[in-house]
């Protein structure tokens, strides 16, 4: 029986706390944040950093960039050769050429999935 009631009691917590939760949740929809805030909170996904393209390789896929800091991934400016995501992204990469790109870590491997001309 005291297990009974005991069990009871965590429940009955368990679900109020997540009731409250969720009413804080929904009271925050409505609010207006500026965009210091707002950039705080959302994931920096889309982020693109301003590069040099130093040379290209096509056999091995790889792209040598001088890059500025690569916040999403904690990389300061540096000059260093990334793995293009695809072939058609090694082949549009001109050396000398400035871009803009995003460098992700994919399966352990540093890789430009994004590279645009500036």
């Amino acid at each position: 029986m005291k297990k009974l009631v005991n069990l009871g009691a965590v429940f009955f917590t368990t679900v109020t706390l997540a009731s409250t939760a969720l009413a804080a949740d929904n009271n925050m929809a409505g609010m207006k944040m500026d965009g210091d805030a707002m950039s705080a909170m959302a994931p920096h996904t889309s982020a693109l950093t301003d590069a040099v393209v130093k040379k290209v390789d096509t056999s091995t896929g790889m792209v040598t960039l001088q890059h500025g800091a690569l916040k999403n991934i904690g990389m300061s400016a540096m000059t260093m050769a990334y793995k293009a995501k695809d072939a058609s992204m090694v082949k549009q990469a001109k050396e000398g050429e400035k871009v803009k790109v995003r460098v992700e870590n994919v399966d352990g491997t540093l890789t430009i999935v994004t590279l645009m001309k500036r």
